[in-house]
C-alpha cells in the first residue's frame, strides 16, 4: 500500500499536540507551583463582589474613568478604520484587474498589515509613552495602529469572499472596477464589515481599559489602584462599569445590524 505524506491538518495537529506535550515537560512543578496565600486572596476578591463599594466618591471615579475608556476606544477605532479601510481595499485585490499588480498590491499591503497588527497594542502603548509622555495621545495611537491592521486585514477577506455573480452582471454592463467595487462589491459586504467593526469596538473598550494599567487614565487606572490599595469593593465596582460598557456597545451592535439587514 501507498503511503501517502501527512496531510495539512494532520501535521498541524502533530505539531500543536507535541508543542503542548512539550511544554507541559518544561513546567516545573515543584512546590514553587502554588502560591500558598493564594486562595486566601481569591477569596477575599470573590466574596467582595457582593459588596461594591458604592459611595459617591467611588461612583464619581467610576463615571469619569468610564468616559476616559469611551473615549480612548472610540479615538482609537476611528484611527484603526482610517488605516484599516483603505489598506483593507488595497489587500483585497478587488480594484486591480491586472493579474500581477493585484498580486503587488496585494502582497505588500497585507505585509504592512501583519506589521500593524502583529505588535500587541500594549507594546505600543509603552512604545508610544516613552515618545509622547502619558497623554491621550499615546492610548489612541496604541489602539488605532494594532487594530487598523487587523480591520485591514478581516476587511480584505470579507470583500473577496463576495459573490461574483452580481458583480459580473455590473461588468457586463460596463461598469469600472471602481464602480463595481461601490455599487455592488462594498454594499454587499458591509453589514459584515459593520457588524466586526461593532466587535472591534467592544474589544477596544476592553483594551483601553488595560491600556489604563500603564497610567493613561480610565477604567484599568483606577483598577490598578484600588488593587494595590487592597479595595477589592471598589475593584468590582469599576469591573462593574466595564462589563455594562461592553454591553451597552453589544446591545448597539445588534440594533445596527438588525436595521441593516431587514
Amino acid at each position: 500500500m501507498k503511503i501517502r505524506p501527512l496531510e495539512g491538518r494532520r501535521l498541524l495537529t502533530i505539531i500543536l499536540v507535541a508543542a503542548f506535550a512539550w511544554s507541559l515537560f518544561n513546567v516545573d512543578w515543584g512546590s514553587g507551583l502554588v502560591n500558598t496565600g493564594g486562595l486566601r486572596a481569591a477569596g477575599h476578591i470573590a466574596s467582595s463582589i457582593l459588596r461594591p463599594d458604592l459611595s459617591l466618591d467611588v461612583l464619581d471615579k467610576a463615571i469619569r474613568a468610564s468616559w476616559t475608556t469611551v473615549a480612548y476606544a472610540v479615538a482609537g477605532l476611528t484611527l484603526a478604520l482610517a488605516i484599516g479601510f483603505p489598506l483593507g481595499v488595497l489587500g483585497s485585490g478587488v480594484l486591480f484587474r491586472s493579474s500581477w499588480l493585484r498580486r503587488f498590491n496585494v502582497a505588500g499591503t497585507r505585509l504592512v498589515l501583519a506589521f500593524f497588527r502583529s505588535i500587541h497594542e500594549l507594546v505600543w502603548a509603552w512604545l508610544f509613552v516613552v515618545a509622547f509622555g502619558l497623554s491621550p495621545l499615546a492610548a489612541v495611537l496604541a489602539l488605532g495602529i494594532p487594530y487598523g491592521g487587523i480591520l485591514g486585514r478581516i476587511y480584505s477577506e470579507l470583500l473577496q469572499d463576495v459573490p461574483e455573480a452580481p458583480l459580473r452582471a455590473l461588468r457586463s454592463a460596463g461598469a469600472s472596477e471602481w464602480r463595481v467595487f461601490w455599487f455592488g462589491r462594498l454594499p454587499m459586504a458591509l453589514p459584515d464589515m459593520l457588524s466586526y467593526t461593532f466587535y472591534r469596538l467592544e474589544c477596544g473598550i476592553r483594551s483601553a481599559a488595560i491600556l489604563s494599567f500603564v497610567g493613561l487614565g480610565g477604567l484599568g487606572f483606577q483598577i490598578r489602584i484600588s488593587l494595590d490599595d487592597l479595595a477589592y469593593g471598589r475593584v468590582w465596582t469599576f469591573l462593574f462599569f466595564l462589563i455594562a460598557l461592553v454591553s451597552l456597545v453589544d446591545v448597539w451592535s445588534s440594533m445596527v445590524r438588525r436595521r441593516i439587514t431587514a
